[in-house]
């Protein structure tokens, strides 16, 4: 590996923060986010959404804020879609990867802190010992309760 290379591993280009957009979990197609929502005048399933964590993008397509709080799979926001763009016939999980940085997580750092561990609804986050958390990914459903949550914003989220 070349210096370039690590570097480049250890910090991440704007290019590659700016692509991890988090659609919601009822697409078959991530084409027809950029050809059929743009056409939708009402946006419904961000009035919908219960938990307020679907907001517009720069060119007004869904995607999924976890800074706002997690996702529920209500399927609202699939029932009130009128381009079907969102449908219940693809339900599937966020399709997102999260883990915990540990340089940033305050338990990794010997500071007890559950905040993670206790919004989380599938129990995915497992401490090893009272100071190592991790999160179990045959558990997660990637929800994202867990990361409006932290206090050091520790828990980042990758596309899979």
């Amino acid at each position: 590996m070349e210096r370039r290379e690590l570097f480049g591993s250890l910090f991440p280009s704007r290019k590659e923060e700016k692509e991890t957009v988090i659609r919601p979990p009822y697409y078959k197609d991530l084409d027809s986010f950029d050809k059929e929502c743009i056409e939708c005048v009402d946006k419904p399933c961000i009035t919908i959404c219960q938990e307020n964590i679907i907001v517009l993008d720069e060119k007004q397509t869904p995607i999924i804020d976890f800074s706002k709080g997690g996702c529920t799979y209500c399927d609202e926001c699939a029932n009130v879609c009128p381009s079907e763009v969102l449908s219940l016939d693809e339900k599937k999980y966020i399709i997102a990867e999260l883990e915990i940085e540990m340089l940033q997580c305050l338990s990794w750092n010997n500071t007890m802190c559950f905040s993670c561990k206790d919004p989380c609804l599938d129990d995915a986050i497992e401490f090893i010992g009272m100071f190592r958390p991790s999160i179990n990914q045959e558990k997660c459903t990637s929800c994202g309760f867990c990361v409006s949550v932290c206090p050091t914003n520790a828990i980042k989220i990758k596309r899979s």
